[in-house]
Order: structure tokens, then sequence, then C-alpha cells
């Protein structure tokens, strides 16, 4: 079935297909619509599942770390300082091992405030632990919320789903809703290995020592290095992980074929434009118009940021001349995050370096900040063609000073 809605009512029909059996919420600009329509769902029956109002973001988490410890499956949402709030809990998640998923739709941070778009609230949370995919239509986001259910199952690890606030969010678009039944055969109920249980109580993450050290039964238990590596390996697992997933769901639906990376007329390009969200898919007509001049560029769309898929990343862009990175969102001090990701990621994919492609950073966007198509244009097109394009420290576009 296809209908025409907003990102977020495509991000809750996905979530209601799953079968989530808790969702927490706690209203902030631009999520709200997504738990909004979810209560609605689980109002008229549609949706079999408890709805947890909430007083903050921080609570919301941690009642879906309770629901998950106790094997329900489990959702929630935010966005910017909703997100920041949850720091702690997020933390927690992760560590606790809790396969929940949460859509995180992408809004600038205070302060000062702000409504509207950008990533550097879910970039901020890169390093906590959790897997991180970014949507860039109606059909991803739906899509994506489906198969994050299965892969924070599988690998037991929390995924985030982010996508645009506004730009996706709040815009129709039309994208095809998945058999309920296809979906159910593809996402079997929750089976978590472990849960806790009245009939066999337990102490789950209490203070561990800094050494291995047998447990209270006289077995070896695990020290927080060990469970710290252990959640490391398993989130670099879960780039294959998610692969196999995607090609299962790819064989049900029909769907898929691109969950690390998206190329578009990246095969024989020369330079190549690297970017998360629908801010690739913009870049798109861009690049169009270049190659009707001749210049030989292309689009490379991020999907999955967290784990970093470094290989699939080097592979794509080792053989231009060019890679130039827009991004909505920095380390304040040093530059774009998916810049230096994309920077370690070719370091060691190739012997010389006078082969690597140069890499060029743009800051774009930051706080909503429109983003014309004219001036990714001149910036792509400036990257391409200028003698030295790397003479100048990361470049903002945009920027009124």
């Amino acid at each position: 079935m296809q209908m025409i809605e907003s990102g977020n009512v495509a991000a809750a029909i996905g979530v209601k297909l799953s079968k989530a059996k808790v969702i927490a919420a706690y209203p902030i600009t631009p999520q709200t619509p997504l738990t909004e329509k979810l209560s609605e769902f689980i109002e008229s029956g549609e949706m079999e599942a408890e709805y947890v109002p909430v007083e903050s973001e921080h609570s919301a988490l941690a009642i879906c770390i309770a629901a998950t410890s106790a094997g329900a499956r489990s959702f929630t949402a935010t966005s910017a300082n909703g997100l920041l709030y949850m720091h702690e809990q997020i933390q927690w998640a992760a560590g606790a091992r809790l396969p929940l998923v949460m859509c995180v739709v992408n809004r600038g941070v205070g302060a000062p405030w702000t409504v509207w778009n950008d990533h550097q609230d879910s970039i901020s949370q890169r390093d906590t632990g959790w897997i991180q995919i970014h949507a860039n239509d109606h059909q991803q986001i739906i899509d994506t919320v489906i198969k994050s259910f299965a892969l924070a199952e599988e690998m037991m690890i929390p995924v985030m789903v982010c996508y645009d606030g506004y730009l996706l969010s709040h815009t129709y678009m039309p994208f095809d809703v998945p058999e309920s039944s296809l979906v159910d055969a593809f996402l079997p109920p929750f089976n978590p290995p472990y849960s806790l249980d009245p009939s066999r109580p337990a102490n789950l993450n209490t203070v561990t020592l800094p050494d291995v050290r047998p447990d209270v039964r006289g077995d070896m238990a695990l020290a927080y290095m060990e469970i710290r590596y252990l959640l490391h390996k398993d989130m670099l697992d879960a780039i294959p992980a998610l692969s196999k997933i995607d090609e299962r769901y790819q064989s049900v639906f029909g769907r898929g074929g691109n969950p690390l990376i998206e190329p578009y007329l990246c095969e024989d390009a020369d330079y190549i434009a690297v970017s998360l969200g629908s801010l690739s898919y913009h870049l798109r007509d861009v690049v169009d118009d270049l190659r009707n001049e001749g210049i030989k560029a292309g689009v490379l769309s991020v999907h999955l940021y967290r784990p970093f898929p470094a290989q699939a990343v080097a592979e794509a862009l080792c053989g231009c001349k060019g890679v130039v990175v827009f991004e909505k969102a920095l380390s304040y001090g040093y530059q774009g995050t998916l810049s230096s990701d994309i920077k370690s990621a070719l370091y060691n994919s190739t012997r010389d370096r006078r082969e690597r492609p140069f890499v060029l950073n743009y800051i774009l966007g930051l706080g909503g900040r429109e983003i014309a198509t004219r001036d990714l244009y001149d910036a792509l097109r400036f990257s391409c063609t200028a003698d030295d394009p790397c003479n100048e420290e990361t470049r903002w576009i945009g920027l009124k000073l």
C-alpha cells in the first residue's frame, strides 16, 4: 500500500508494524507528531502497546530501559536538547546492551535556542555506544525503523534512526507501507537472551571492579574493560550484520541494497560530494548540472554513521581525485566530524599518500540556515576545478559576518 504522509508518520507506522510494546514519550519539536501518532494508534486499538507519558526525556529513556530489561520491545523518540537531556541514560542503555530503538529527529541544540534542523544533536552522541543510521527520505525512514529493531535485537545494541527535522519530519511525500504479515515474518516477537523475571530474581549492571573476578557462583565474571571491549567488537560486527538484514529485507519487500552507503554517479566520478541525510539528495541536482558541463562528479550518502563503515567508504572514494564533505555539524575547534571520519578511512586505503584524494570540508545549514542550490553548486564546482582546492581551513557556506 502506498500513502502520502509526513516523515514522522512514516516513522510511527514503522514502529507500529514492528509491534513495539512500550512507548515512552515526552514532547519536543520537531519529534512531537511522531509520538502523538503512536498514541493515536494505541488509543484507537490499532496498536497493542503501553503508552507512557513522562515528565522529561531522561525519564522517557529510563522507562524504555526498564521495559526492555523486562523483555518488552520498546521505543522512544526525541530531538536536540531532549537528546542531550537523555545523555546519562543513553550511555546506560548501551552499556547494559539493551536493544532499544529511538528516532532522533535532527535539530540544532541550544544555547542559543533554535528549533530548526542541523545534525549537531545526534553527532554529539556518536561515541556513546549506539548504532546510528541516517535516513534520506520517507521510504527510508519507515524501512530503517523496521530493520533497526532487527539489528538491535540481533546485536543487543541500541539504535538511533536519525532524520532531518522539518525537511523530512513535516514534509509530505509518497512511500510504500509494508504488509503487516510480511513484517511479522521478517521481525519475529522479541525474545531476549535474558530479562528480569520475578520468579528468577537477579541484579543487572551492579558495580564492576577493574579486574576479572569470580562471581557469587565462583564463575569468572567480566570486568569493566572486557565489557567495553565486547561492545566495541560487536559494534564493528554490526556492519556485516546490517548488510545481511538489508539483504533479507530486500528479498521480502524489494527495497534496499545500500545499507551502509548510497552512491549516485560515483562509478566514474573524479570528484565525490559526501553528506548525511536529505542533503545528499539535494546534492544530486548539483551533480547533474556539473555532469552537463563535463565535470565528472558524484554523490555519496553515508547511511550507517556509527559504527563507521570505513572500508566501504574508502572503497567508494579512493579512486577519485577529490572528496568534498558537506555537513551540518562540527567538532568545535577542529573540523566537521564526518570529514574527520572520511580522512581516517582514507588514510590506509592507498600505499602512496599522493594517490589519496584530497578532502575538502564545508560546514553549512547550522540552525536551519537555508542551503541554496546555487551555493552548493558554486562550492562543489570550485572544489572540482581549483588548482589547489585545499589551501584553506574548513569552509563555511552561508556565513554572514
